[in-house]
């Protein structure tokens, strides 16, 4: 039997359920939670790092933005508070939208 040892969306254990196969869960305390939100982002990042087409990058993006939303209700905040925040600094120090790439400054 493989074993994943990973955080998996809410709905998996019921979709496995349905195949009929056994599995075993476990429900995270707040830290490890953390800890395991962190390391599922990083899995995302890299699966979008390596999307092939615009369709899955989209999905990867997705599921990034999944994550982003659970780690802003466990540090005490949300979405909102995070998109809030996120317009606030592209007002102080703009976005990303004009494709700057900053070659050297000189002292």
């Amino acid at each position: 039997m493989p074993e994943y040892n990973k955080l998996v969306r809410d709905k998996i254990p019921q979709i496995i359920k349905e195949t009929g196969k056994s599995f075993s869960i476990k429900q995270l305390d707040d830290a490890e939670y953390i800890k395991e939100l962190k390391k599922k982002c990083q899995e995302e990042l890299l699966e979008y790092l390596s999307a092939e087409d615009d369709k899955e990058a989209i999905e990867e993006l997705a599921d990034i933005l999944e994550i982003i939303h659970s780690l802003a209700l466990q540090h005490g905040s949300s979405i909102e508070k995070v998109e809030e925040t996120r317009r606030q600094k592209a007002e102080i120090r703009g976005g990303f939208k004009e494709r700057i790439f900053l070659e050297m400054v000189e002292d």
